[in-house]
């Protein structure tokens, strides 16, 4: 189940990772050409938003049941794995969240920013603890 569990977490990262690059390019196209924000628009950013909950959701259950995670703070595997990933990937979800709420509330004008600055933010936190391949972690692209 643990393989299975990783091997969906790492490849649904995709997924996840195209959904708020189409998502931030669409908010700061719309921003740029002062368009209007439409259904569409809302519903991509909501499919993103909940693509961030779900790989949150199989990260979070991976978090529990991984022999990675041992608080061990000299090991550098451990401690990326309990400390450094979880935090800013929960960070970066945060802000999405933050950012969807707020944008569905916002004025007409102000809802391609505020999707675009919140996602954005949170895009680079998640981008900055992904366990690239190269960085000794034990990750795969898939």
């Amino acid at each position: 189940m643990l393989e299975m569990l990783k091997h969906a977490h790492s490849g649904f990262r995709w997924i996840v990772l195209i959904l708020l690059l189409v998502t931030i390019f669409n908010a700061f196209k719309k921003r740029k050409g002062n368009q209007v924000w439409s259904d569409g628009d809302q519903k991509l950013a909501l499919y993103t938003f909940i693509s961030t909950h779900i790989q949150l959701l199989l990260g979070l259950i991976l978090y529990f049941i991984s022999p990675y995670v041992t608080f061990d703070m000299a090991d550098k595997l451990s401690r990326f794995y309990s400390v450094e990933h979880i935090s800013l990937m929960v960070i970066g979800i945060a802000l999405i969240t933050v950012g969807y709420i707020k944008a569905k509330k916002a004025a007409e004008g102000k809802k391609a920013k505020t999707i675009f600055t919140f996602f954005l933010i949170g895009l680079i936190l998640i981008l900055l603890r992904i366990p690239w391949p190269g960085m000794g972690l034990g990750a795969n692209w898939f």
